[in-house]
């Protein structure tokens, strides 16, 4: 892996501890891509990104408004 990638993914999973720094950064991710597939784009790849976009935001509004749950239960 990467040094660009593990940090990213470092970045996204302190991110998803802070709930309403996830949930923030869900709608910030959701909004555009949102806006891009109702108005839609002249750009062929915007469709894609967008989806791309959206997805990754609606995962961190999951996960800041429900929290983490943990890997097992003792």
């Amino acid at each position: 892996m990467s040094p660009v990638v593990r940090r990213a993914r470092g970045a996204i999973l302190r991110l998803i501890r802070r709930r309403a720094a996830a949930v923030i950064a869900g709608v910030a991710f959701v909004s555009p891509a949102a806006w891009v597939q109702i108005a839609g784009s002249p750009a062929w790849w915007a469709d894609g990104l967008s989806l791309v976009f959206g997805a990754t935001g609606v995962a961190l509004l999951w996960a800041g408004v429900f929290g983490l749950k943990p890997d097992w239960v003792e």
